[in-house]
């Protein structure tokens, strides 16, 4: 049956409620990106999305939505605390997967005569790929703490300082965490793979700041043209995948007992407030503060070889921010003219809180929380600002990059078949690649995505962020 839509405006459109849709779904799109968002699953799950119990509002998506497991990547749902759900689909497998920033004092000029050896020595003390680990083995005692503590275990081990715990939402640590409701398996895989990168669409990029949109909001920021910064991209590795798999297994298991028939057995759920709720959320907020403490760790060895390579002071390159895309939080919104606590699911979709909001830094109360928006490789990258507009139409919510159009196996079988080096076109650009598997490269070339630039406008234009730089590739580490 074909999808009723209705154009709310040139950015938005909506599906309106029927049949068992609970809410209406809205998505963030233009007319060009409608005829893509058609061609896969994702408009089939946003409507699933939107009949779940306790659902607020919208189930809502944003214009980098592409089809995922449950729920469309790229969608935002908030729900009741007393009749609502919470869903391991409206998170992903990579619990906490997100992005941070770090922003050096150097140009890129500085920076070019030792980028090769900068780039190599990345790749060799950071671990990638599938299983990947060594960078760190912890005891299973010291891993509860991190999984308790998040940022806040780095800083407490000299990884990290009390500005780098400042700089990342919720401060790199959800309390409601617990060690002990996440399985022996997950942290069995997780113990050795704190402070590496994994594989897939994860990276580490050097950069440069190419464009500056608004000089003010980017002062604070602390960015500048020409200026050399680093984007971490990776998550919770294995750990967080085998939490995801082990409720999805339960709540499958108990559907009976919650008295719930889906649409989709990809949507399994539980009632927020029943046991089995309550324990994937502190089980999914543990392996949130694992991904945290694993991009510190990251960050940390990335200070080193700054330190090693171009004999500068480690402590040039500070931490803008780091936000997550792949969560589910308890946070207080303004629903029906009143402020109330709900549980927000993003799923691949990343927070925007404006200015002097309650969860926005110090340091960026007047500007809005940065919003980092990393392209596909060999693309641009974007730092934006949240917008009030955000939290009054998206739960404080914009895309988190520039949304997949191929399968990982169509876009390397598209690569192969020009019989050309996809590394030596990015190298002839003038952006160095470190990947060891010419597949893992293939499945995230350029061609896989939509155009970055695109998805960026269509926030900036209803208003959910403001452009404040735009970044360019000069070496990249990729996930294999």
């Amino acid at each position: 049956m074909a999808i009723k839509l209705n154009k709310i405006n040139d950015y938005l459109f909506e599906i309106p409620k029927y049949d068992s849709m609970r809410v209406p779904a809205r998505f963030y799109a233009n007319e060009k990106l409608l005829s893509k968002v058609k061609e896969d699953k994702s408009l089939w799950q946003l409507q699933n999305v939107a009949t779940l119990p306790g659902i607020q509002r919208y189930a809502l998506a944003m214009p980098d939505m592409h089809e995922g497991y449950g729920f469309p990547i790229g969608g935002v749902a908030a729900f009741d605390l007393e009749n609502g759900i919470i869903s391991p689909g409206g998170v992903g497998y990579d619990i906490n997967c997100g992005v941070r920033l770090l922003a050096s004092s150097m140009m890129k000029d500085e920076v070019r005569p030792s980028l090769v050896s900068f780039m190599n020595q990345l790749q060799r003390d950071i671990p990638s790929g599938v299983g990947s680990g060594g960078a760190l083995t912890i005891s299973i005692a010291e891993l509860n703490k991190a999984l308790k503590e998040g940022i806040k275990w780095a800083v407490q081990n000299n990884y990290a300082s009390e500005e780098d715990m400042e700089h990342c939402e919720a401060n790199g640590r959800i309390e409601c965490a617990d060690a002990d409701l996440v399985s022996d398996l997950a942290k069995k895989r997780g113990h050795d793979q704190l402070g590496t990168l994994g594989s897939g669409n994860h990276f580490l990029e050097t950069q440069y700041v190419e464009g500056i949109f608004d000089d003010e909001i980017a002062k604070t920021f602390g960015l500048f043209k020409n200026q050399v910064v680093i984007m971490i991209h990776s998550g919770s590795r294995g750990l967080g995948h085998q939490v995801c798999t082990d409720y999805v297994r339960l709540f499958n298991k108990n559907l009976d007992k919650f008295g719930f028939k889906l649409p989709d057995r990809e949507l399994a759920c539980a009632p927020i407030k029943s046991k089995e709720g309550q324990d994937y959320l502190k089980a999914m907020s543990a392996a949130a503060n694992f991904a945290w403490a694993n991009r510190q760790l990251m960050t940390h060895a990335v200070c080193g070889v700054w330190n090693n390579v171009l004999k500068r002071d480690k402590k040039e390159l500070r931490l803008v921010y780091d936000v997550a895309h792949n969560i589910a939080k308890i946070e207080e919104h303004e629903i029906g003219g009143i402020m109330k606590k709900v549980c927000v699911h993003r799923k691949g979709a990343t927070r925007a809180f404006p200015p002097e909001h309650v969860e926005t830094p110090k340091a960026y109360k007047k500007v809005g929380q940065p919003v980092i928006i990393p392209g596909s490789m060999g693309t641009s990258s974007y730092i934006l600002a949240g917008t009030k507009e955000a939290m009054r139409e998206t739960f404080g919510s914009v895309c988190h990059g520039a949304g997949r159009v191929m399968s990982r196996g169509a876009a390397a079988r598209a690569v192969f078949a020009k019989n050309v080096s996809l590394k030596q076109q990015l190298e002839n650009q003038g952006i160095i690649i470190r990947c060891r598997s010419s597949r893992g490269l293939a499945e995230e070339a350029p061609l896989a995505y939509k155009d970055v630039d695109e998805v960026v406008e269509i926030v900036a234009g209803a208003g959910l962020a403001k452009k404040v730089a735009k970044l360019r590739p000069l070496g990249v580490v990729k996930g294999e």
